[in-house]
This record gives structure tokens, sequence and C-alpha cells, in this order.
């Protein structure tokens, strides 16, 4: 079986107060995308990236990765990622620009296009709620994802016709 040429990879610990923005969105995204009846569009969730998900990056057109920030404008930001090798693939927790460099390394081609939609969170402690503000950030995250999405499988259609 192939892999989806889409890739949401979506991070952060559902325990952990607005960290789970990311969680969150991912499935809200399932729930709609099995809605729909699309399987060409894969969603991958976890705490934090690692350098083992540059394997899941292979034979992928587009990925879109989707975490919470602690900085910044309120609401969703939406921007495009490229490989850069950083000192975050011996760390726990792997940078998007960092994952992609290890996926060109390692797998030996060039990374799919990549985008990271980041959503502001503002309370990241173990057991807090979902404050209000991350509550707005996570609809504007879902009108981001979709209009992504969009954009994402029309331009494949197009390219392969």
């Amino acid at each position: 079986m192939s892999a989806a040429p889409v890739l949401v990879l979506a991070f952060g610990n559902p325990g952990r107060g607005d960290d789970a923005l990311g969680p969150m969105l991912a499935d809200r995204l399932e729930d709609w995308l099995a809605a729909q009846g699309r399987d060409d569009v894969e969603v991958i969730v976890d705490f934090q990236l690692n350098i083992e998900h540059a394997l899941d990056l292979a034979d992928r057109e587009r990925v879109l990765f989707v975490d919470a920030r602690a900085s910044g404008e309120n609401g969703a930001r939406l921007d495009a990622v490229s490989a850069r090798a950083d000192a975050s693939y011996s760390t726990h927790a792997v940078s998007p620009q960092g994952l992609l460099a290890v996926h060109e390394q390692v797998i030996g081609e060039t990374p799919p296009q990549a985008e990271l939609l980041s959503l502001r969170g503002h309370s990241f402690e173990l057991g807090d709620p979902l404050s209000l503000a991350a509550r707005q950030a996570l609809e504007a995250g879902w009108s981001g994802l979709l209009g992504w999405l969009d954009a994402a499988t029309c331009s494949r259609t197009t390219a392969t016709v």
C-alpha cells in the first residue's frame, strides 16, 4: 500500500493545556476526512516530532505540521518550512526544519513541500484546561487547515491532469 500523498503531522501533549491544540485539530480533521470518505490525506499525531518521523515523509507531495506556539500574535499562522539542519535532531523534540533535513539526508530524496500551521496557546502547565484564546485559535486553525488542504489537494489534481 502506498502512502497518501498528503500528510498532516500534528504534535503536542493533550495533558498540558494549550499544547493540546495540534492533537485536537488532528482529531477534528480525522472525523471530517472520514465523513468525506477521503483517503488521500493521512493524519499522524504524536507528543512531539522525533527523527523517526523522517520516514513518514517518504513519498509525500505535501506535508503540514500542526503545533501550538507559546509566543506571537493570537490565532493561527501558516508558514512555509524548508529543510535546515539544526541541532534539534539530537534532542527529544525535532524541529520541522530539522526533520525535513534529516529526511533529505537519510532517505536521499528532496523533502516534500511543507508548511507549519501554528496555533497560539497561552497556558501549557500540566493539567491546565484549554484557554479561551486557544479555543479561538483552534477555530482559526480549522479554517486555515481546510484552506491549506483545499490548495494542497487541488494542486495535486492539477499536476496529475
